[in-house]
């Protein structure tokens, strides 16, 4: 794919939705990255629905951490792999406690030294809460960027790299929730919306569908 299309790609994506935002509830730093934790193999939806049981109660380091991991338990028992999770932010909690006082930290080291935080979950806090440039690859963008040619890659850091290389300079800081937008709502696993595709005319899918 060349330039052009990533530049023409990009436009349409940011006519239709010029200001795309993440899914994930939250209206602090501290909220979205707990849960950016709670969402690993889950979907925004529950993860919501968790927090709005979760925040009105605790909402920041301290206040969560005091709830144990058994009184967090019994918030996010809906949300799978909660038992793992709720230790990973009770523990995280702590950190940001001792270690940033209590305040998110705005860099990709320090995020990723949190139980739960990986590179994926780093990235979405950096770019989402702080406005840095960064590429969260997940299952959406994963495909997405493969499927359409907009940066194929083997990997998630392959597609990851790929993307801060190919996605046109003007666009990079949205770029992340738009190609998941996509991913979720359009270009599905197993069966793509082509036909109702806004770039279907300009991605290198060879096996295209109708919406039939």
């Amino acid at each position: 794919m060349n330039a052009a299309k990533r530049q023409e790609i990009f436009r349409r994506l940011h006519e239709d939705n010029p200001d795309p935002k993440t899914e994930l509830a939250y209206t602090t730093p501290f909220e979205l990255l707990i849960a950016v934790i709670l969402s690993a193999q889950a979907t925004d939806v529950s993860v919501n629905k968790a927090t709005a049981r979760l925040y009105p109660v605790a909402n920041t380091p301290q206040a969560i951490y005091e709830l144990g991991v058994e009184g967090l338990s019994e918030y996010i028992k809906t949300i799978g792999l909660y038992n793992s999770k709720a230790k990973n932010v009770i523990e995280t909690c702590r950190m940001l406690v001792e270690l940033h006082n209590g305040e998110v930290p705005q860099t990709r080291e320090a995020l990723e030294a949190l139980p739960g935080v990986g590179r994926k979950t780093a990235n979405v806090v950096l770019n989402t809460a702080f406005r840095q440039i960064a590429m969260a690859v997940d299952t959406h963008i994963f495909r997405v960027s493969n499927r359409t040619g907009i940066a194929p890659g083997k990997n998630v850091v392959e597609v990851e790299r790929q993307l801060m290389k190919f996605v046109p300079k003007n666009y990079l800081l949205d770029a992340h929730h738009w190609l998941i937008l996509h991913g979720r709502y359009v270009c599905q696993a197993r069966k793509p919306r082509c036909g109702s595709c806004r770039i279907e005319d300009l991605c290198d899918y060879k096996a295209k569908t109708s919406d039939d």
